[in-house]
């Protein structure tokens, strides 16, 4: 190659690698820098005290939370109680929510990010309705589909690249479509997830009985003591319970959790007409009276109604010093305002019907016969070969 020619290459090379360059700093610019009705607030000046309801739309399947007294419930489960840090900090995101890029979107392009509007739009987003408490709509917002961004280099997502955030158009709707740099994926109509998930928990047992219609599915368990061994009641001298699998039925409600609540529907519908009975007491002094309906998709109906009575005064031990009193009595006052507490708080789950999961409630369903060890059968000697 001549030198002339080689210069003019070298030349050519440079000229390319700085247009590639500066495209590739204008294709960050674009992220980096607020375009045109970027930079703002997209909900404005949004007060989010003033928000008394929210409604979540998506398709025909829709959400409303509504607060009432300073409580969020979910309306479309009877006024359950909802998940306050939840709603908080979704209202949050929304009264903070920016665009990072506009771009100009005409009525007929939405479809296509999914920006139809609900419930019958074509390719329809999820409509956020924010509401004051006489129902006037304060900011609405259609969330559409989830934006990503090209890595330029091989990824675990493919040639879509990787998430980046969520293409927004505020309502009433303009001329451009915002881009935010979060997905917001709580902001789903599904029920379930917006529920408080407070619920019981069975600690220091000291009875179980279970009442099943099946009378040989019945049995009851009880200890002296909390270290005491379990005792099966009416064992005959012969059987001996199996500790493992009494002790996996015992601590079955030590941490239970729910899926969901049941809003209407018979007891017949769900099998509570015909439930299986669990009645627990605690040495602290809970009582727990559960009602256990037909299993349907991994989850059984319960009805749970806790009580609790605990001694009101000290009694005084027997070689008690006098000094030693004052530090006692303190201490039984204290312990006795927390299980006042915990009562009040778990008696909220009195009067609702829950979603349990099989996983959950099976050990209780295990019948008296499954308590016991099993005999063990001799196996017959194996026949060897005379020498």
């Amino acid at each position: 190659m001549k030198r002339k020619q080689f210069v003019l290459l070298i030349a050519a090379l440079v000229v390319i690698g700085g247009a590639a360059l500066l495209l590739n700093r204008s294709n960050e610019s674009s992220w980096n820098k607020s375009a045109e009705g970027s930079g703002g607030k997209i909900l404005g000046d949004l007060d989010v005290n003033a928000v008394a309801a929210i409604l979540i739309q998506q398709h025909t399947n829709a959400l409303t939370l509504v607060r009432s007294n300073e409580t969020w419930t979910v309306r479309e489960r009877g006024g359950y109680p909802a998940n306050f840090s939840d709603i908080a900090d979704s209202l949050t995101k929304l009264a903070d929510m920016k665009a990072i890029r506009t771009i100009p979107v005409g009525q007929s392009q939405r479809p296509k990010l999914e920006l139809g509007e609900p419930p019958t739009g074509t390719n329809s987003g999820t409509l956020v309705e924010l509401k004051d408490a006489s129902g006037k709509a304060l900011k609405s917002v259609l969330l559409g589909k989830r934006y990503t961004k090209q890595s330029g280099q091989a990824s675990p997502f493919g040639d879509e690249g990787f998430p980046a955030g969520r293409y927004v158009l505020s309502l009433p709707a303009g001329d451009r479509v915002a881009i935010v740099s979060d997905a917001l994926n709580s902001l789903d109509p599904k029920a379930s997830a917006w529920l408080s998930k407070d619920f019981f928990k069975v600690e220091k047992a000291k009875s179980i009985a279970i009442v099943s219609t099946v009378s040989s599915n019945s049995w009851s368990i009880s200890r002296a003591t909390e270290t005491n061994d379990w005792i099966l009641a009416d064992a005959k001298p012969t059987e001996k319970i199996d500790a493992a699998k009494v002790s996996g039925s015992a601590n079955a409600l030590s941490m239970p959790s729910f899926t969901d609540v049941v809003s209407g529907g018979s007891k017949a519908d769900l099998g509570l007409d015909k439930a299986t009975k669990v009645g627990i007491t605690t040495f602290e002094g809970f009582t727990y009276e559960l009602q256990i309906g037909k299993a349907a998709d991994e989850n059984y109906p319960l009805t749970v109604t806790v009580a609790g009575s605990f001694a009101q005064t000290r009694t005084p031990g027997k070689d008690e010093k006098p000094e030693d009193k004052a530090k006692l009595d303190k201490e039984f006052t204290e312990s006795l305002a927390k299980l006042e507490e915990r009562l009040k708080a778990e008696k909220k789950v009195n009067g609702w019907t829950y979603l349990v999961s099989k996983w959950t409630l099976d050990p209780l369903f295990r019948d008296r016969a499954q308590l016991l060890v099993g005999e063990k059968k001799e196996e017959p000697p194996v026949a060897t070969e005379p020498k």
